[in-house]
C-alpha cells in the first residue's frame, strides 16, 4: 500500500516536470504594467518619429559625405561630418525624452505636439521616484 502511494506521488511529480514550455508560461501569474498599453503605444509612435528621423539623418550624413568625397564633388573635413552627425544623434536623444514626456496619459490622444503634457508628465515621473514618507 505504501509503495503504491509512493509510486503515485512519483508519477505526479514526473507529470509536473514534463509540463511543456507553453504550459509553464501560461501558469505564471501575469505582471501588471505600470504604463497602460494605449499610452505605451502612443509613446512608441512619438519616439519612433522624434528619434528615428534624426538618427537616420545622422547615419545619412556619413553616407552622403562618403559619396561626396569619393566622387570628388567636394572636400569635406572629417570634423564637419563628425560634428553634424553627432548633432543629429543628440537631437535623436532629446527626441527620445520628448517622445516619452509629451505622450498623453488621458483617454484622448491629445494634440499633435503634446507640449501641454510635458509638465504633468514630469510631475508624474518625479512622484514615481520619490521615496515614500515614513509613517508616524
Amino acid at each position: 500500500m505504501k509503495d503504491e502511494k509512493s509510486f503515485e506521488n512519483n508519477k505526479e511529480t514526473t507529470r509536473k516536470d514534463k509540463l511543456t514550455k507553453s504550459e509553464k508560461i501560461k501558469s505564471k501569474p501575469k505582471r501588471e504594467s505600470f504604463i497602460p498599453k494605449p499610452i505605451a503605444n502612443r509613446m512608441a509612435r512619438r519616439i519612433i518619429f522624434t528619434t528615428g528621423i534624426p538618427t537616420l539623418l545622422g547615419m545619412g550624413i556619413f553616407v552622403l559625405s562618403y559619396v561626396v568625397i569619393v566622387k570628388g564633388i567636394a572636400e569635406i573635413p572629417p570634423s564637419l561630418t563628425l560634428t553634424s552627425s553627432a548633432l543629429c544623434f543628440f537631437i535623436g536623444l532629446l527626441g527620445l525624452s520628448y517622445g516619452i514626456l509629451s505622450a498623453s496619459w488621458e483617454d484622448s490622444p491629445g494634440s499633435l505636439l503634446g507640449l501641454e503634457h510635458i509638465g504633468p508628465n514630469i510631475q508624474r515621473m518625479r512622484s514615481a521616484f520619490k521615496k515614500p514618507s515614513p509613517k508616524e
